[in-house]
């Protein structure tokens, strides 16, 4: 019996018993002594009976206290149970959940309680949740609208490019604005995306991909930045790793981590990425020797827009980890930095391989 299984009822009901087996042996021994006794039946008469029927009472009154205890304990377990079964129902997920709580007494009070919490937490949830989606639309159409002006001022920027070739102050002018206009663009597609993926609207096309080629896809993406900023970049890990899931989006991911070492690199720098698996996890690594993280920032990088105010980077916009953090959380795995100032950082992915 699940009542029971409560150690301090187990104990109460063990020494009710106890008692009453006790107070029932004590009047027979009392009933049977004077019955030993020489004259005791002349004179005792009808004390030897009373004596009986009192043990009788005794064990009476005893079993009539276990059973209503029993019947009692019994009740409290059952309305516990309810109460566990609907606080099990709303984690679970069901918001309307509530514990019976309109009867008096100091456990109803609690359940009242656990009710005008419940309630105070759906309130929190409906806010947040209205608040996200004013903040996704916002951003979508945001985006959206900067998209089309964005389009023609690189068009623009073009043209006055074409016609600067001879003009070496206007050339360079048109080189800068054409840098700015490629960090727009990037702030402007990185936010459609994770406003994507707040929204949950993304159809995430998952297959078995081989993660050396995958690699390999990075590694030409990135050659030519390497070259150009005198930076090395290897790859370097085990044959046949595979890992469930969408291809552009890991890349996505694992780009922006390549994008971010590049980023606090000095010239002259490395750039390692690595992959192995484990039992069960496909973990890809991308290392650097540049700057490093600061302590007081390890805990906030993958926060949008946050900006570090001992980071020497003025073009960078808060987005590329943040995103690469959504979209390694998409695909079921989890990912952490680790660094040491002036020795580098490292990003690591962790990934179920069994993931579906």
């Amino acid at each position: 019996m699940k009542i029971l299984a409560d150690k301090r009822i187990k104990q109460f009901f063990v020494r009710a018993g106890l008692l009453t087996l006790i107070f029932t042996l004590l009047s027979a021994v009392f009933a049977g002594l004077a019955a030993g006794v020489p004259g005791a039946q002349e004179a005792a008469g009808p004390g030897e009976g009373a004596a009986l029927w009192a043990g009788a009472c005794c064990l009476g009154l005893g079993l009539l206290i276990l059973m209503t205890a029993f019947l009692h304990f019994r009740e409290e377990n059952r309305i516990l149970e309810e109460a566990v079964a609907q606080i099990r129902a709303y984690l679970q997920g069901d918001p309307d959940a509530r514990i019976d709580s309109e009867v008096a007494g100091e456990l109803y009070r609690l359940f009242h309680e656990i009710n005008s919490l419940a309630a105070i937490l759906n309130a929190h949830a409906e806010n947040e949740a209205k608040s996200r989606e004013f903040m996704k639309d916002t951003i979508a159409d945001i985006s959206h609208q900067l998209k089309t002006p964005l389009a023609a001022l690189n068009i623009y920027n073009g043209i006055l490019q074409g016609e600067a070739e001879n003009l070496p102050e206007i050339r360079e002018f048109t080189d800068l604005s054409e840098q700015e206009l490629d960090r727009i663009e990037t702030l402007v597609q990185n936010l459609l995306k994770i406003a994507k993926l707040d929204a949950g609207t993304i159809v995430r096309e998952k297959a078995e991909e081989s993660v050396p080629e995958m690699m390999w896809a990075l590694e030409k993406q990135f050659a030519c930045r390497a070259e150009l900023e005198n930076k090395t970049l290897t790859f370097s890990g085990e044959d046949g790793v595979t890992l469930n899931c969408d291809r552009s989006w890991f890349l996505e991911a694992a780009g922006n981590l390549v994008k971010n070492a590049f980023d606090h690199t000095e010239k002259g720098g490395a750039i390692r990425v690595e992959w192995r698996q484990f039992a069960s996890v496909v973990q890809i690594t991308v290392k650097d020797d540049g700057r490093g993280i600061h302590p007081e920032d390890l805990h906030h990088i993958f926060k949008r827009f946050y900006r570090s105010r001992f980071s020497k980077d003025t073009k960078g916009i808060g987005l590329g980890l943040p995103l690469a953090k959504a979209v390694v959380e998409m695909h079921g795995g989890t990912i952490e930095a680790d660094s040491e100032p002036g020795k580098g950082a490292v990003f690591t992915m962790n990934f179920l391989s069994e993931s579906p």
